[in-house]
């Protein structure tokens, strides 16, 4: 509980609200206090849809078990689509980047989905990741080339490094996003430009 006098007047359901809004990222006590008494003054039917929304991410959403993205299936949309190109699967840190390369329009093949990047400082290693299983993948399926397209900053850069290391030895093409990122920008923020530009640029590793 925040110890102010501002919060302990307020009644307990309030304070529990503000306290974990307060724990979303990028949703500060303030906000998550303007947050709470526009929830507080919204129709009741509003509140009401959101914790079904929310209650409805958790029971119905989860991995595709095949690339990670998410899914109300066993397979994702994508990696149920025969018109997808099966032979190139992108590796990306987050389900949302898969939606911005998406959303360019450009790339027709499949993905794989780590779900964070190698981060020993934050105590992200490779078994804390999808990354074992994208190599599962590879001697599996029948795969021609792997596009790393991890964030271009330091963690992303040393986790693509770690990839190219572990995919060289199984014989498949492995290519980098093209340097039309802004170094130290997430991908999920590219506009679809200069993502599309960053794909067909792509280089060797």
């Amino acid at each position: 509980m925040h110890q102010t006098h501002d919060i302990q007047i307020l009644p307990a359901p309030v304070i529990r609200l503000i306290e974990e809004l307060s724990r979303l990222p990028g949703v500060g006590p303030k906000t998550a206090s303007r947050l709470t008494f526009f929830l507080l003054r919204a129709p009741d039917e509003l509140p009401r849809a959101l914790a079904d929304a929310l209650i409805g991410l958790k029971e119905q959403v989860q991995l595709c078990s095949r690339c990670y993205f998410i899914t109300q299936s066993d397979l994702c949309a994508i990696c149920a689509n025969p018109a997808r190109d099966q032979r190139v699967i992108c590796v990306v840190e987050e389900p949302l980047d898969v939606v911005a390369i998406e959303r360019t329009g450009i790339y027709r093949g499949l993905y794989h989905v780590l779900h964070g990047r190698i981060a020993p400082l934050e105590g992200m290693n490779r078994e804390d990741i999808y990354f074992d299983e994208l190599l599962d993948r590879v001697r599996i399926e029948p795969v021609d080339e792997v596009i790393i397209a991890t964030n271009p900053n330091l963690e992303g850069e040393a986790t693509a490094f770690h990839l190219q290391r572990a995919l060289a030895p199984l014989g498949v093409r492995v290519t980098r996003l093209a340097r039309g990122l802004p170094t130290g920008g997430d991908l999920e923020w590219a506009d679809p430009g200069t993502l599309g530009s960053a794909l067909e640029g792509r280089r060797e590793m």
